[in-house]
């Protein structure tokens, strides 16, 4: 009787180690994102990050002016030309000041009527082409805070 108690206790005492490395877990997460344009019409960033992080424009202290947000975007309609607007107003504000926005896309000034921004020639093959967000100096120059905003753009495929 006491051999046959004694084995699995003898076991149980030799695994005791071992169970409390099999205990042990480690584990990653990994936030994963992709965007596959279709192949007929996009409008993306060639960096990803631009609409994924939020961006700052830079004050330099020396001249008093906001540097503009620059970035590229790859362009592509094999069916038109490709039209833009802002959705709203471009500004930042702090609350109680107020600093407007100048959008341009392919050098063209977008605001709330769509124009178009890509011919239909140049969208066909698909291009890059620049974005720029500058801020609009008020008459008095900045006042100082923290300023935040958003820009809501809109393309649309615009057909021949």
């Amino acid at each position: 009787m006491s051999k046959t108690l004694l084995c699995p206790l003898a076991m149980t005492a030799l695994m005791l180690p071992w169970v409390a490395a099999w205990g042990a877990v480690e584990r990653e997460t990994f936030e994963l994102h992709v965007t596959i344009p279709t192949i007929d019409f996009y409008v993306l960033p060639l960096d990803p990050q631009l609409v994924q992080v939020e961006q700052r424009l830079s004050f330099n202290s020396i001249t008093s002016d906001l540097r503009p947000l620059r970035a590229t975007y790859e362009v592509k309609n094999t069916n038109g030309a490709i039209g833009a607007r802002l959705a709203e107003e471009a500004y930042l504000s702090n609350g109680r000041e107020r600093i407007d926005l100048k959008v341009t896309f392919n050098d063209i000034e977008l605001t709330q009527d769509s124009n178009q921004v890509v011919s239909a020639i140049e969208a066909r093959p698909g291009r890059q082409v620049p974005l720029e967000i500058a801020a609009i100096k008020p008459g008095d120059g900045y006042r100082s805070g923290a300023y935040y905003g958003t820009v809501h753009m809109v393309f649309d495929a615009v057909a021949p």
